[in-house]
Formats: C-alpha cells, sequence, structure tokens
C-alpha cells in the first residue's frame, strides 16, 4: 500500500488537477489500474499529458510505472476473472481487441527502453561460440523456447531444446553440459522453478547463462551471466509474450545477420531437401481462381 503513502505526502502540495486524480484512483482505483492515461484523464476531466505529469510528479518515470504500482495493488485483492473484468467487462468486441493490441503495444514500447545492446552482443557472441546450446523454457515459455530452439537449429544443429515435465528429466537432458556450452533459460512471472534449477545446474557445471526474462529482480538473474529483458503482461489469464518473442525473434534475426554464410547454405540444403522428398508439396494451399471455380460449379 506504499502507493497511497505517497499519495498522502504529496496530496497538500498537488495542484487542483492532480488532485483530482488522486482522488478519483483512490475512489476508483480497481477501475484506474488498467486504464491508459488517456482514459483515465477522460475520466478526471484532464489532459492526457497531466496525467503523465502526475506520475511522474509521484516520482515515477512514467505513467506505464504508475500503473503496475496501482495494478500491485489490485492484483493483491482480486482474482484474475475479476481483474479481466475491470479491464474488459465494459467493453465492445471493439474496444476489446483495440485495448488488447494496444496493451502489446505498450510492452513492446517499454520492452524497446530496456535493450542492452552490449548484452545482445554479448549473447549473440557467446551463443556463436558454444559448443552446443540448451534452450529452456518451462509452462507457458515452452513456445518461446520451441520458437528459439527451431531457428537456431537451422543455424548451428548443435541446439537441444530442454522438454520436461520434472526436475529430474531436466538434469537427465542436460546431464553433459559444461563450460564449452551455452544454456539459454525463458521465464517470466510466474517464475518456473525448473527453469531457475536448470540455470543453476548449468551455471554450476561452469556454462554460459543467458537469461530472458522481465527485469533485473528476476530470480533467472542469480545464475545468467548475461541478461535480456522484455516486459510481459499478466492482467488476463492469458499471460501476454508478444515482447519477448519479439526480443526473441530479434535475437534470431542477429545471429542470422553474423552467420549469414552458414545460415544460406542450410537454408539451400534444407529447400533441396524439401524439394527432392515433396515436404511442402502436398501441404500447399492451392487458391482457386474463377476459371477453377467455375469447373467446381
Amino acid at each position: 500500500m506504499d502507493i497511497f503513502s505517497t499519495f498522502d505526502d504529496r496530496y497538500p502540495s498537488m495542484s487542483k488537477g492532480h488532485k483530482k486524480i488522486t482522488d478519483y484512483i483512490r475512489e476508483n482505483i480497481d477501475e484506474a489500474a488498467f486504464m491508459t492515461a488517456a482514459k483515465l484523464g477522460k475520466c478526471v476531466g484532464v489532459s492526457e499529458s497531466t496525467v503523465v505529469r502526475y506520475a511522474m510528479s509521484l516520482g515515477f518515470e512514467g505513467y506505464p510505472e504508475l500503473q503496475d504500482a496501482l495494478s500491485q495493488v489490485v492484483k493483491g485483492r482480486l482474482s484474475v476473472m475479476d481483474r479481466m473484468d475491470m479491464q474488459y467487462g465494459k467493453s465492445s468486441r471493439s474496444e476489446l481487441i483495440t485495448s488488447v493490441l494496444m496493451a502489446d503495444m505498450a510492452r513492446i514500447n517499454e520492452t524497446l527502453e530496456l535493450v542492452d545492446v552490449d548484452a545482445f552482443e554479448t549473447a549473440m557472441e557467446l551463443i556463436c561460440s558454444a559448443r552446443n546450446v540448451y534452450v529452456v523454457g518451462i509452462r507457458q515459455e515452452a513456445p518461446l523456447a520451441a520458437f528459439l530452439s527451431f531457428y537456431l537449429n537451422i543455424m548451428f544443429g548443435n541446439v537441444h531444446l530442454v522438454q520436461t515435465s520434472s526436475v529430474n528429466e531436466i538434469f537427465e537432458q542436460m546431464i553433459r553440459v559444461d563450460s564449452k556450452d551455452v544454456v539459454i533459460g525463458i521465464s517470466f512471472p510466474r517464475y518456473s522453478v525448473r527453469a531457475l534449477k536448470a540455470l543453476e545446474f548449468a551455471n554450476s557445471r561452469s556454462a554460459s547463462v543467458i537469461a530472458i526474462t522481465d527485469d533485473v529482480h528476476s530470480p533467472m538473474n542469480m545464475y545468467s551471466a548475461v541478461n535480456l529483458f522484455a516486459k510481459s503482461s499478466s492482467v488476463s489469464i492469458v499471460d501476454s509474450l508478444v515482447a519477448p518473442l519479439s526480443l526473441v525473434n530479434a535475437l534470431i534475426v542477429g545471429l542470422c545477420m553474423k552467420k549469414k554464410r552458414e545460415v544460406f547454405e542450410n537454408l539451400h540444403t534444407l529447400e533441396e531437401i524439401w524439394a527432392d522428398y515433396q515436404v511442402y508439396g502436398s501441404d500447399e494451399m492451392d487458391f482457386l481462381d474463377e476459371d477453377k471455380l467455375r469447373t467446381l460449379e
């Protein structure tokens, strides 16, 4: 409840507009926590820029940080379905789509502010020089791990996707990890204990550990040499991993640029194999033109 202490401390010196925002948040925090700056300003009767300045006057870097603080208070008292209802319950279908997409865009913009070019470059160097690359992503992060390992395998061929339902299976698949290998761990709130154990094990074997997670306070950072951050969102029952996927995609593209020749040769070989074995021939959609449609009629 520290945010309310901040309200109390700053309220006497606030401008009239800022007091109106504070009063509205106090009375409607369950809804205000999930409003954009523009929507909050409209409800209060002030401009969006006033809401942003208000957040900064409270010591936040911007409105998203204030919104996070408010949402933490709300999350402590509401169930997931309650929070979904607060944010989307009164929205039309078009408003719901817009709200979800705008939230994902906001997470990507926040991720852009977290980009550490040096860490990104170090991560690519470690992957390129590794004897083996292990990719760990449990539960909700499993699709991200599969996506990353699929493309890394095309580039390098020494990639292992750690697929598991127990800690024991993790250790069995990573038993040969040593100092010549790289382990990439992907985990966002709620953090996976199994993923954390995997990074701990890799660290104990002197492997280079890369963590793809949400911020500096993530427990994944305890065992990693390099940290790549992306913002996730968990307002609804669906944890949005759009920004983490964009970060993973950027890592793949960056590695492709560093290994142009190898990637080209591997893709060329794959194209030949696909053609020889008709991998895609029977699985491609044949869009019907007007003549074919008339024949079918």
